[in-house]
């Protein structure tokens, strides 16, 4: 049993994060964004419509393809259009998988456990609709409502990310409050989230298939939210560099330590060079290196890092647990 009850080792294991761990070794760790924005399709000369959404997804798909370790679907800007959009969304997703494009849907959904285990039905059991090969969480109806549809991901081989540290300025307020009762006492919202969705991931060799995302702009709220990226094994997946502020000395800072496991999000500083094939090629293979360079300089600047919301250890034996050890512990302990 985990430390929040689920019984994660009987959980037959996905094989999300090593095919992601594969793609990112080939095409480095870009995760292209695709978010239709209306005044984007109007650049682009398409209509504000949902044909306009589907052909704008093909276009960066094909810049995609080769240069990129996955694509991320922005839900909602298909979701404007109704049924038609969404059938956009499945035609792009089923693109995606014949061109062999790891898929994210950012649907951030969450809920009560029979609320969100039709989301299995939707997008990770076999003939879906559309069928990903992850999807984002949200869990503040608590990490427990998630558990089963998170059980329900790695038996069809799909992976999940779980928000914890969000690049948005309003999420902090939520993300650092501290736990009063329940799991992880004492700790922060973000904190618990972490350690929860590391319990899946333990075990696993290589990359696990529970992510978390964490962005990329928050470098200044790190200790705050009680979360050291540098000692997670999934996945994680980092919005907010380019358009939405951050840098590349913003990648070294927050990812400082890590194992070469994130995943950054880009989206309008790519598709701004559009619809130009070529351009939107070239933008692509110039923030893949730019994005490359500074995670590499992030992983050479240390290796796993305690929490630093932890208490100092006891005695001197236990300062010597390493942090793989230190996270097993704290995850199988009793809250």
């Amino acid at each position: 049993m985990s430390a929040i009850g689920v019984p994660v080792g009987n959980i037959e294991r996905s094989e999300f994060g090593a095919r992601l761990q594969s793609a990112m070794d080939q095409y480095g760790p870009l995760c292209i964004g695709i978010d239709p924005h209306r005044q984007l399709l109007r650049d682009w000369g398409y209509d504000v419509c949902a044909e306009g959404a589907e052909l704008f997804s093909m276009r960066m798909l094909q810049a995609a393809q080769g240069r990129a370790a996955a694509v991320k679907f922005q839900m909602p800007m298909f979701e404007r259009y109704g049924s038609r959009g969404l059938a956009a969304l499945e035609r792009a997703l089923y693109a995606a998988r014949q061109m062999g494009i790891i898929t994210i849907v950012d649907c951030l959904r969450g809920g009560l456990p029979t609320t969100v285990s039709a989301l299995s039905d939707a997008y990770l059991k076999p003939g879906a609709p559309m069928l990903a090969d992850a999807i984002t969480l949200l869990p503040y109806y608590g990490f427990r409502s998630l558990v089963t549809l998170v059980g329900e991901a790695l038996g069809n081989g799909r992976g999940v990310f779980i928000a914890s540290v969000t690049s948005n300025t309003e999420g902090i307020s939520l993300q650092s409050a501290i736990r009063q009762r329940g799991d992880f006492p004492g700790q922060t919202v973000a904190y618990g989230v972490a350690h929860a969705a590391q319990n899946f991931n333990e075990g696993v060799h290589g990359m696990g298939s529970v992510g978390l995302i964490i962005g990329a702009t928050i470098g200044q709220w790190m200790k705050m939210s009680g979360v050291d990226p540098s000692v997670f094994t999934g996945p994680i997946l980092s919005p907010g560099y380019g358009w939405q502020g951050a840098e590349a000395k913003d990648l070294k800072t927050v990812f400082h330590g890590t194992r070469g496991n994130v995943l950054v999000t880009v989206s309008r500083s790519i598709s701004t060079h559009g619809p130009d094939i070529a351009a939107l090629s070239a933008a692509t293979d110039q923030i893949a290196d730019d994005v490359r360079a500074a995670l590499q300089e992030a992983v050479d600047a240390g290796t796993a890092q305690e929490f630093s919301v932890r208490p100092e250890p006891e005695d001197s034996e236990s300062a010597a647990v390493s942090a793989s050890h230190y996270i097993t512990s704290a995850l199988s302990s009793k809250v």
